[in-house]
């Protein structure tokens, strides 16, 4: 019988080394002092989480939150680094990862010394790494999950974290765990994806993981195929190692463009890939050289015990007060603070979205739904205090932007709803006025586009069209600047990808509408391109998309398969967005929306699959 995980605890060890900052900090001297180039530079940098943008000068510093866990300390020192060395705020990936842009030079080392004294790094962040390992956020606590899956996750992150493997590879490599009946972390689309389950076995009840591999998104998507039906929990490590080394060994280090796994399986094919893996495998089971990283630990149900006090909370006048009187220095667009006051019936709504039970009775989830992920210090600082006046003094991440709160008592569920819309917080979570976008061309090197500016139109369009009721239901809407796809659009019910036509000279911002994305219980269904429009139209067409599911979908049917079904419907209501001349009714259609001034691209290398620095 497979060995059950250990039991959980709080407070979770560091993942920060102080020896690599200092290594870091000795690298980036050589290359100030000219002891090494710009290239060489880069392939050590980037491993490290800390990107150039598109503007010279100033970095992209990628922070890895293993399984998305963080906490109340945590969230202070995220937000001591976005006010001293960023913009004032950062952004929720949908890798569970939080960024920050627009960080000087000069701020790198005090930055990573900051994260490290709550147990942060960005180690393995970017480049051709084991990356950050992703676990449902609902894990430890969900009333339906098979078993909670956070103690793997956190197992094998601490494996890969600095293994000479995981730090060389030929590409990335992404890792998923979940537990749930539903799919939160979309296991398919990652290099190798677990999904909980449990059999009976000679002794009992065995636990274990049915795996998929070979799974990715941007070209060539890919839905990952049945690598084990059912891999017992005390083998997971060995099978991610021999995939790890598989991959290492035979992995096309020459041509970026074919250099991730799933790329290897076309090759290779799935049954020799088999072979292979098996063969690194056996031995690895057979000598125990994989084993469960000592004090593996992650925090759950860690509210204080019967009779202990929790901090105070912050009333709402206290948490408006902050977030309005904090600067957002910039550079960049953020989005204005707008604290506000639900009415009752506002407040039923957001508990209707907002708010999941969890399988301890009378104990609750509740989520919060950053505007693409974008969140403030003065926020972060915020949600510090509530999670540890309402929860367990901890959040999760979520691959959506969201960040949920849990462990909350049922007759404090309003009074944190109440506050966190003071924060700015009161969006319904994952409906069709929550989309989600990439940062886009505002910082990134690849991008074509600014999708914020477009979702954040196409939310006010449906704000005003639609009943409040029907903009709370699940509608995944997602916006990427290019088509490499950092916002998962491709999987998204409605997935916005920008890019650039020439019309009649001028070259105008478009975006392809791709429709019909989701995931079934056993793979990824992607969307499939129902138009090209004129970015100023991607807002009227995500409206009209809506306003069809609503009045033509089966009852229960859900956006992504009721849009995969009714394609050519979609592509018939697209239609007549899709003209675009630069004499026409529509000046608007040679800008963006949210934009400042013309339109150009301005795309140069991006650096996600730099080599690995000797």
């Amino acid at each position: 019988m497979s060995t059950v995980a250990p039991p959980l605890a709080s407070p979770r060890r560091s993942f920060a080394d102080e020896a690599e900052i200092d290594a870091f900090v000795s690298t980036l001297a050589r290359f100030e002092r000219g002891e090494i180039d710009a290239e060489q530079w880069r392939a050590y940098r980037v491993g490290r989480g800390a990107y150039s943008q598109r503007q010279d000068g100033p970095y992209m510093l990628r922070v890895k939150v293993p399984q998305g866990i963080l906490d109340a300390t945590q969230l202070r020192a995220l937000a001591e680094v976005a006010r001293r060395h960023s913009r004032g705020f950062g952004h929720v990936t949908t890798r569970q990862n939080f960024q920050l842009h627009f960080v000087p030079g000069t701020s790198l080392e005090p930055a990573l010394r900051r994260l490290a004294e709550a147990g942060l790094t960005t180690s393995g962040a970017g480049g051709n790494t084991v990356r950050n390992v992703v676990a449902c956020p609902f894990a430890g606590v969900a009333a339906d999950e098979a078993f909670d899956v956070t103690p793997h996750a956190e197992a094998v992150t601490r494996l890969f974290l600095r293994h000479p493997l995981g730090d060389s590879l030929p590409r990335k490599f992404k890792i998923a765990f979940e537990g749930c009946g539903e799919d939160h972390v979309r296991t398919p689309i990652h290099d190798l994806g677990f999904r909980a389950g449990t059999r009976t076995g000679a002794e009992g009840l065995e636990r274990g993981f049915r795996v998929t591999a070979a799974g990715g998104t941007s070209t060539v998507c890919t839905s990952g195929f049945v690598l084990a039906d059912f891999l017992p929990e005390a083998e997971v490590l060995f099978l991610v190692e021999a995939v790890v080394r598989v991959f290492h060994a035979h992995g096309n280090r020459k041509n970026k463009q074919r250099n991730r796994l799933k790329f290897l399986v076309r090759d290779l094919g799935q049954d020799r890939f088999r072979e292979l893996v098996d063969a690194a495998f056996q031995p690895l089971v057979a000598e125990r050289v994989a084993v469960r990283p000592a004090g593996t630990s992650t925090p759950r149900e860690a509210a204080p015990p019967p009779g202990s006090s929790r901090p105070p909370s912050p009333g709402p006048a206290e948490l408006a007060r902050r977030v309005v009187a904090a600067t957002l220095p910039g550079p960049g667009d953020p989005r204005e603070v707008r604290p506000s006051h639900p009415t009752p019936v506002q407040l039923r709504a957001l508990r209707a979205a907002n708010v999941r039970p969890q399988s301890r009775a009378g104990r609750f989830v509740v989520s919060a739904a950053p505007p693409q992920g974008d969140i403030t210090a003065a926020q972060l600082d915020g949600l510090a205090d509530l999670a540890l006046a309402h929860g367990d003094g901890t959040v999760r991440l979520a691959p959506r932007g969201q960040v949920h709160l849990r462990d909350v008592p049922v007759e404090e569920v309003e009074p944190l709803l109440v506050r966190l819309a003071a924060l700015g917080l009161d969006r319904a979570a994952g409906g069709a006025a929550d989309p989600t976008s990439c940062p886009g061309a505002e910082v990134c090197r690849l991008a074509v586009t600014r999708p914020r500016g477009v979702v954040q139109a196409a939310e006010a369009r449906l704000r005003a069209e639609a009943d409040p009721g029907d903009l709370s239901a699940p509608f995944p809407i997602h916006a990427s600047g290019c088509p490499n796809g950092c916002s998962q659009h491709h999987v998204a019910a409605i997935g916005l990808q920008g890019g650039a036509r020439r019309v009649d000279g001028v070259v105008a911002p478009v975006y392809a509408i791709l429709v019909g994305g989701h995931l079934t219980a056993t793979e990824a269904h992607f969307g499939r391109v129902a138009a090209r429009v004129p970015a100023s139209r991607a807002p009227e067409a995500v409206a009209a998309l809506h306003r069809l599911w609503l009045t033509e979908r089966r009852p229960g049917e859900e956006p992504g398969p009721f849009l995969e079904r009714a394609f050519e419907r979609a592509q018939a209501t697209l239609a007549p967005l899709e003209a675009i001349s630069t004499v026409g009714t529509r000046p608007n259609d040679l800008l963006e929306p949210g934009s400042k001034g013309p339109f150009e691209v301005s795309v140069s290398a991006g650096e996600c699959a730099v080599s690995s620095a000797p």
